[in-house]
């Protein structure tokens, strides 16, 4: 078994860690790029949306370099992504690659039983104790926690930072060397040192720049090619970003979904406007909406793939939520055909809208 597995943000330092320190064979995904969205976009459905797309050309390269196995992890209810690995294994066979699909779906939808097989499936391949595979487990949770806090603190203080640009470079250096690590314990001991040069990195608390929340699909908000590098852009123009989703939120967000404590602040802060689950993060992003409104924002971004159900539902509450709570927001839509001029027009516009009521609010206006 030769393993391989999508970009998904950050997500990718885990899964080197996790199988460099259980000793199993892997094919590392080429970071997305305009090849792997050209080549999916070929093979796949005109209709289906960009992660998938995005996801396919990256399998295939895999599968050139060696790898006979992906490992994706499943959703159940009214979204796309549920039906992935069907589609894509169906697609895979099309072109002639025998490829195995491990899908690791929520234990309270596929069954206890059925989980712990899937799991199995990966495990024995490792030469490992059980006791040391969970200590791998272990491992591999405190990376992606560290990562999505160093990209976290990145993107805050990138609109407070005293030397123009500290923040972007700090972060770029600490996922480019990140993947030349080797050994989990050494990646760890590298990590906690970006998370010092970020917490000591020199601030001015007397600015006042701009704060925008990135709300929307998870898999278009935290995989950078997908929406553009936008976070990266708002750096640029001295932007302070949050993301509430993130791989390590997905996480805590499944494990406490089995007792039903999962994201209750964004459950509670959606009920208004929608109390349900629809499918995907479409709930999720309301709250984040409601959230931003009342912790200081001064704007939101909501960023989808073109037909992406449950966040075409949030984009008509949106307006809403806007309205009664005199907070803009803007809704950019993202597949292959997407033109970074007009994409950053809309950006930029909406950051001098921003800029404007901040100044009519000073004065009095």
């Amino acid at each position: 078994m030769k393993i391989t597995f999508p970009q998904l943000g950050n997500t990718c330092f885990a899964a080197k860690a996790l199988f460099d320190g259980l000793g199993i064979e892997y094919v590392m995904p080429p970071k997305s790029n305009k090849k792997c969205l050209e080549l999916g976009s070929l093979y796949s459905p005109e209709e289906m949306c960009l992660p998938f797309k995005i996801m396919l050309g990256g399998y295939i390269e895999s599968i050139k370099n060696g790898a006979d196995t992906v490992l994706i992890t499943g959703s159940c209810g009214p979204c796309r992504f549920g039906e992935y690995c069907e589609l894509q294994m169906n697609t895979l066979k099309k072109l002639g690659y025998d490829v195995d699909f491990i899908v690791l779906d929520k234990p309270h939808s596929i069954g206890k039983k059925e989980f712990l097989r899937r799991i199995s499936k990966i495990s024995n391949e490792s030469k490992l104790s059980t006791r040391k595979k969970l200590k791998m487990l272990f491992k591999t949770y405190r990376i992606i926690n560290l990562m999505d806090y160093i990209e976290a603190e990145t993107h805050k203080k990138a609109g407070y930072e005293i030397n123009t640009g500290e923040c972007k470079a700090l972060l770029k250096n600490c996922k480019t060397s990140a993947l030349n690590y080797n050994d989990p314990d050494k990646l760890i001991t590298f990590l906690m040192e970006c998370k010092k040069a970020i917490d000591n990195l020199p601030i001015s608390i007397e600015k006042k720049p701009l704060k925008v929340a990135i709300i929307g699909e998870i898999y278009t908000i935290i995989e950078p090619f997908s929406n553009l590098y936008i976070e990266d852009k708002l750096m640029d123009y001295g932007v302070s970003t949050s993301r509430h989703l993130s791989p390590s939120w997905w996480f805590k967000d499944a494990m406490l979904s089995v007792l039903k404590l999962n994201s209750l602040d964004l459950r509670i802060n959606s009920k208004k406007y929608l109390p349900y689950y629809i499918g995907g993060h479409g709930r999720e992003c309301i709250g984040e909406a409601v959230m931003a409104s009342h912790t200081g924002f001064d704007g939101a971004i909501q960023i989808f793939p073109m037909g992406c159900m449950p966040e075409i539902v949030s984009k008509a509450i949106l307006p809403q939520i806007s309205k009664n709570e005199n907070f803009p927001i803007l809704s950019l839509i993202v597949d292959e055909m997407t033109g970074e001029a007009g994409y950053d027009t809309r950006i930029e516009a909406f950051i001098d809208l921003l800029e404007r009521r901040n100044k009519d609010v000073l004065y009095g206006c």
